[in-house]
């Protein structure tokens, strides 16, 4: 399984992090502010069928190298000009390239941030933690049990984050519900076969619950998809190749948002 490679990925990062909490040497909590992520998503802003976390991402698994040479806080600053509500940020090196020191780069444009990576150590939550990201995202399948989530989920809400609580189907959505997760990302991409489902992932939306926010990530790349989004339910899109494709991602925000006008 793919997210059985990601997770040995992230084995020597956790293993640097015990090594540095045994030295009582892990960086400490960010102590700035933290824009509030939950109620940048929860309502579009005007004129938009759905708020926009708009994703730094040069590199994946699915598509090889994405786009190179963008400096993170330029494409942080489009993206606000643009009009997202958030930013998420790709900070896993070997399959995404991306950094962790991107969060506090991109930071200066001022929206909250996400910081998107393979976390399901308390440490990791801790790491996240000394940087500017308002929220963290937990995936169910990589932590499948709701009292881990809860924890982190937790951990990561008493250092002032979000916990954006991923899953896939009705399944991984009971877990995320036992863990007391508020904000659901429904991903439109299975994982294993790297093959996206956008319809299956709106079909979910017919199990919110009054309360929560939910997501609707990955195969979203035009105005007509916000649009269905929002339609199915959604408060929120994720989106993140359809804007680093061709270098010039605030440009596309901009257009695929005058679509949709």
């Amino acid at each position: 399984m793919l997210l059985d490679r990601f997770r040995e990925a992230k084995a020597e990062e956790i293993s640097l992090l015990t090594d540095m909490a045994s030295r009582r040497e892990l960086p400490r909590p960010w102590k700035g502010r933290r824009p509030d992520f939950l109620k940048a998503i929860a309502e579009p802003p005007d004129g938009q069928p759905v708020a926009v976390i708009a994703e730094f991402k040069q590199s994946s698994p699915s598509r090889g190298v994405i786009a190179t040479g963008l400096k993170p806080e330029e494409v942080a600053e489009q993206y606000a000009a643009a009009g997202a509500s958030c930013i998420s940020v790709l900070t896993e090196e070997q399959f995404f390239g991306g950094r962790i020191g991107y969060l506090e780069r991109m930071s200066r444009a001022g929206l909250p941030l996400l910081r998107k990576d393979f976390i399901f150590h308390q440490l990791q939550v801790m790491e996240t933690a000394s940087t500017p990201a308002s929220a963290l995202l937990l995936i169910v399948r990589l932590t499948p049990d709701a009292r881990t989530l809860r924890v982190l989920r937790e951990q990561a809400e008493a250092y002032g984050m979000h916990a954006v609580v991923e899953v896939f189907d009705a399944a991984d959505l009971e877990i995320a519900r036992d863990s007391g997760a508020r904000i659901i990302q429904v991903n439109a991409r299975d994982l294993d076969t790297l093959k996206t489902d956008r319809q299956a992932c709106l079909d979910m939306a017919k199990f919110r619950r009054e309360g929560e926010v939910w997501i609707a990530a990955s195969a979203m790349s035009a105005g007509a998809h916000l649009r269905e989004a929002a339609e199915a339910g959604f408060q929120a899109v994720l989106m993140g190749t359809a804007l680093m494709d061709g270098g010039r991602p605030g440009e596309k925000l901009a257009a695929i948002l005058e679509e949709t006008i």
